[in-house]
């Protein structure tokens, strides 16, 4: 197992240097100048130019790039050219709220999405099949921003129940992490019900029911737990993107994590906190596919990570 893991965190080096090569030429392929934006719209020519020395935006591609790898080997993030804050100050700031609407949107869609699946699996051509994956489809239908609005209409504006936006306690993760874990759990119901259905026609299942085992052991421990090794896969894959992609969500709600972050600072050409935020998403993703690796064998044993 140790060696497992060495072997796939040194792996992940060569990922995170193309993945830093990627947002580096990324970003100054970017139009706009941002010495400009810093100098401001009032600043000569020579101003500009100072301010471009000074950011070291005037050497060569090759050059900023060796000196930012050699910032990214000491652990320099860099600085904020908005805010003069260091990357990993600002990053740090925003990483929890984004988390938190991360981890509790995906406990409850995975539930929920696991719980439609399986009843859909279980009931296949009956009503509650058919009432669940109508569910499914329609939470697949709804865009992010059409239903955040919604809740925050109706029980913001209309009830006041709930907070229209920000981070502040419980009570305001509640319409964020619905919005965000709908197409979710929607995924979550199909998938588990294409899974449990094609396990369900395996001989070992047949065999179960056979013996005479009761349905609810055949359903949980014969069928379940190896129709969970693809929603395991599935599972990791919807948590990363959710990580990294809840721009949509967080603009509506007034959410200060990172995909607001990043969405400022691609429109204000903040290079240092867009590299920084897409190492940070690829290294998320690198991190969530090992632990989905240690998770098949906790679910299978039979599996052996090597």
């Amino acid at each position: 197992m140790l060696d497992y893991l060495a072997r796939r965190l040194v792996g992940t080096i060569p990922v995170l240097l193309a993945v830093s090569a990627f947002s580096f030429l990324f970003v100054h392929l970017l139009p706009g100048d941002p010495a400009r934006l810093v100098a401001g719209p009032d600043a000569t020519p020579a101003d500009v130019e100072a301010v471009r020395q000074a950011m070291g935006l005037d050497k060569p591609l090759i050059v900023q790039y060796l000196h930012y790898l050699y910032d990214l080997a000491h652990l320099n993030l860099g600085r904020s050219i908005k805010t003069q804050q260091t990357v990993a100050e600002l990053i740090g700031q925003r990483f929890m709220p984004t988390f938190w609407l991360t981890v509790v949107s995906m406990a409850w869609s995975l539930v929920v999405g696991v719980a439609l699946g399986v009843l859909s699996g279980v009931k296949r051509g009956r009503w509650q099949d058919q009432g669940s994956m109508v569910l499914a489809i329609s939470g697949l239908s709804f865009p992010n921003f059409w239903l955040g609005l919604l809740l925050i209409d109706l029980f913001s504006v209309r009830l006041g129940w709930l907070p229209t936006g920000g981070y502040s306690g419980w009570r305001s993760l509640i319409m964020p992490s619905f919005t965000l874990g709908v197409a979710v759990a929607a995924v979550m119901a199909r998938f588990t019900r294409s899974a449990f259905v094609e396990v369900t026609a395996e001989d070992y299942v047949r065999t179960a029911r056979a013996k005479g085992l009761r349905e609810h052991v055949v359903v949980w421990k014969h069928t379940l737990r190896n129709a969970l090794i693809p929603v395991i896969t599935l599972a990791g894959l919807q948590f990363g993107f959710l990580l990294g992609g809840a721009i949509v969500v967080e603009t509506v709600f007034a959410w200060p994590g990172l995909g607001r972050l990043l969405v400022d600072s691609v429109s204000y050409r903040d290079y240092p906190v867009i590299q920084a935020e897409i190492l940070l998403f690829s290294f998320e993703f690198v991190m969530i596919n090992l632990v989905v690796d240690l998770l098949y064998a906790v679910v299978n044993p039979e599996i052996r990570l090597r």
